[in-house]
């Protein structure tokens, strides 16, 4: 909407909402609006404009007031309430609650408003432990429980997902119980053997989100370069690359993230083997080589990948950093409401990645 105004010194605002329309009154400060005689003034349909701040400096006065409505369009109230009925239903499994992931995951869970399931999957040391989290307190199941354990909650739960950030090592064994138990799951933990990691899920017509990286943007970083990769292959051949990234010491292998990028400046051309990426885990380098601020050395991703042309005289720098693990918990809660929305639309596809929960537009 665009109206002719005269300038003015001062600002007025009257703001009037009713259930599906908008009006105001208003007086423009003519600083806002320059100092030409006729100005063009354009008012957003989404909110109220902002409180603007009066200025001290005296001028001349003129004014004028405009009064308009907006019409806007609203949710129903039922809708809305549906909406988070549905959220506020899910029950989630986090594994493991031990470690700090599993905890972030746990408390993003719960500022979701979905209902986290009080037990847990841990070592066998830690089986019997109770610890809380966000105010919940969560019962840790050992590895010799684990089957009968889940079966019992999936009866509890039936529509139980389950969320995944173990260990590596635990990638496959966890995988196949959760597909011998028909419980979809999203799996963030790295490492395992990942093919066999797919056929078992593909066997099973399970539903699952598998994606090495679960932070929303990184994971708009890694569908960007896919797509260059598929549209440009052989646009780098020749150059030669460096990749470095510092994770906490308690991260054991290399990581998913940067083997994804790997993969595909491999396919654009570049000649590069895992075994070259250099791991910062000693927090003495990771402070003076790398930049990880201090507070950070206990939960941080950096990655760093250099790439130099043949003659020396081109280089390209890609970089991302992050500080914590609200990153990627947020990013696991958007991947199970969206399995979530899947299961109950009955998809045919049953395997996702965290690109696909980007392309549908299910992050919040």
């Amino acid at each position: 909407m665009g109206l002719w105004v005269e300038p003015a010194e001062t600002v007025n605002l009257e703001t009037t909402w009713t259930t599906n329309k908008m009006a105001f009154t208003l007086e423009v400060p003519m600083n806002l609006l320059g100092r030409q005689q006729q100005h063009l003034a354009s008012f957003s349909k989404s909110k109220p404009p902002s409180k603007l701040t009066p200025f001290t400096k005296k001028h001349h006065h003129s004014s004028f007031s405009i009064s308009a409505t907006l019409n806007t369009t609203i949710q129903s109230l039922d809708d809305t309430h549906l909406s988070q009925s549905k959220n506020l239903a899910l029950p989630i499994m986090v594994n493991s609650c031990m470690g700090k992931m599993g905890q972030a995951v746990v408390e993003a869970g719960i500022s979701a408003g979905l209902h986290i399931v009080p037990a847990s999957f841990g070592i066998q040391q830690d089986a019997g432990k109770t610890i809380e989290v966000g105010g919940k307190n969560i019962l840790v199941h050992g590895p010799s429980e684990r089957e009968a354990t889940l079966a019992s909650i999936l009866e509890q739960y039936p529509d139980l997902i389950i969320v995944d950030f173990t260990v590596p090592n635990a990638v496959n064994d966890n995988a196949e119980l959760y597909c011998k138990t028909g419980v979809p799951f999203v799996m963030g933990t790295t490492g395992g053997d990942r093919d066999l990691l797919y056929k078992t899920v593909e066997e099973s017509k399970l539903y699952a989100v598998i994606s090495p990286q679960m932070g929303k943007q990184v994971v708009a970083f890694l569908a960007a370069m896919d797509i260059m990769s598929k549209q440009f292959p052989g646009a780098f051949s020749g150059y030669t690359l460096e990749v470095l990234e510092s994770h906490q010491s308690t991260k054991l292998d290399t990581s998913g993230t940067a083997k994804a990028v790997i993969s595909c400046f491999q396919k654009l051309g570049v000649s590069f083997d895992l075994d070259e990426v250099q791991l910062i885990r000693d927090p003495k380098q990771q402070i003076e080589m790398v930049g990880v601020p201090e507070e950070h050395l206990n939960g941080h991703a950096f990655h760093m990948y250099h790439l130099t042309s043949p003659d020396g005289t081109v280089s390209f720098e890609f970089q991302h950093n992050v500080c914590g693990r609200s990153i990627y918990a947020e990013g696991a809660i958007d991947a199970a409401l969206f399995l979530a929305k899947k299961i109950q639309a009955k998809a045919d596809k049953k395997i996702y990645d965290m690109i696909d929960v980007l392309r549908e537009g299910s992050m919040r």
